[in-house]
């Protein structure tokens, strides 16, 4: 389950080289890095693996994190060492086990492919800390030095929800939707481009439609699967498809560019059409049609992360954080979305920051016809009390698997 999605994009869906940031290919590290780096800090190093390099949006998301966080904690930019496109596979324990030799006090990886083998290394390695982002076996694993660590997307994608929630109702309010554009118990059709249909990708999709209910409740959403994290011609296809179906928005838990292009290229063929894209700004592919993004803020978790290395101190064996640390927001508004989007947003956000809004609340959806009370984990955790499903609070990485009335799996 890598977690990659596409950033620092140009128009034509290309993505951008950044400067200063060299990739070094299959378990490639960045130029100035490795033994003969200055010490610095007390000489402290971390180790980044990472399933793509500064071109593969979700890595570049993280590079950017981890940049800024140790500027942030004082660790020197040459004593991180980077380990580029190392895929889900033993290459990730050789990448691991170099970055140990090299001297790391913590090593980091961001896909939950690379778990199983950051696993095994840190048992065999108990005075170095590791930890496998988006992964869910930390706790269970007993060891001490091992953690997992992902961020409360869903609160943003709830959001990323409200904002496509005010543009239905301006459409229908405009008279500007077409029968098609409805079902057969007259709700308006929205899309969804998903993955996988992991937890994960079942908790964002679930959590986006909950945030256009809070705002239009006649909707229902279809969801088509690419089975590719990153697929730009399957996502455009996959959104070309379900716009064909009717559908008006078109969200997306998929890395590319690839949707929120088709979405443009529909709307300026005349057809209602609007986007809500994955972690980036997508305005710069779907300048009218993206309405905003699902976004988060890496450099939160590793700002905390390396201050307990610094410190000594055990890394929390499961971390999630949401908008009460700014880990999780949208980006922009783009020039399409309703009037009174912004205050709206700034209302929820305020909400799910007081505790006063809970994304999964058990009163706001049905399962079967029925409204869910109880839901057991495999491991006898009860997900559900004072009446709400409590997301990445028991684990970091997303458990919510619940299909929910309104929402249909085309594959």
């Amino acid at each position: 389950m890598k977690k990659r999605l596409l950033a620092a994009l140009m128009a034509g869906v290309t993505v951008f080289s950044m400067a200063g940031c060299t990739s070094g290919g299959n378990g490639g590290e960045a130029a100035g890095s490795g033994e003969g780096a200055a010490a610095g800090n007390n000489g402290t190093k971390i180790g980044a693996i990472l399933v793509g390099d500064e071109n593969e949006g979700y890595t570049y998301a993280h590079i950017e994190g981890i940049k800024k966080a140790a500027e942030a904690s004082g660790i020197a930019a040459e004593n991180i060492i980077w380990k580029y496109s190392v895929p889900e596979d033993e290459s990730c324990e050789t990448a691991a086990k170099d970055l140990v030799d090299q001297g790391c006090s913590a090593i980091f990886s961001n896909s939950y492919g690379h778990q199983s083998f950051m696993q095994q290394v840190a048992s065999e390695y108990p005075d170095v800390s590791f930890v496998s982002m988006t992964g869910d076996t930390a706790a269970a694993s007993g060891l001490d030095n091992f953690s997992n660590a992902f961020t409360k997307i869903y609160e943003s994608r709830y959001v990323s929800g409200v904002v496509a929630g005010m543009k239905v109702a301006e459409l229908v309010a405009n008279n500007e939707l077409d029968a098609k554009n409805y079902d057969a118990d007259g709700n308006v059709l929205i899309g969804y481009v998903g993955a996988y249909p992991y937890a994960e990708v079942v908790s964002g999709y679930t959590a986006f439609f909950l945030g256009v209910q809070s705002v239009y409740q006649n909707v229902s959403m279809e969801v088509t699967y690419t089975n590719s994290w990153f697929d730009i011609t399957a996502e455009g296809e996959a959104a070309n498809a379900l716009m064909a179906d009717g559908c008006v928005i078109i969200g997306q838990h998929a890395d590319s560019t690839g949707a929120p292009t088709a979405v443009q290229a529909a709307l300026d063929s005349g057809k209602v059409a609007y986007s809500v894209g994955y972690n980036v700004d997508m305005l710069n592919v779907a300048p009218t049609a993206a309405l905003t993004s699902a976004t988060n803020n890496w450099s939160v978790y590793y700002k905390h992360a390396f201050d307990q290395v610094l410190a000594g101190s055990k890394i929390d064996t499961n971390w999630a954080e949401g908008y009460s640390q700014d880990a999780v927001a949208i980006t922009a508004l783009g020039p399409s979305v309703a009037a009174g989007t912004a205050d709206k947003v700034a209302e929820v956000e305020a909400a799910i920051k007081s505790g006063s809004l809970h994304v999964f609340d058990t009163s706001k959806f049905t399962v079967g016809g029925s409204n869910l009370s109880s839901f057991v984990l495999d491991d006898g955790y009860e997900a559900i009390s004072d009446g709400y499903f409590h997301e990445s609070e028991h684990v970091s990485a997303p458990y919510f698997s619940l299909r929910i009335d309104g929402i249909k799996e085309l594959n």
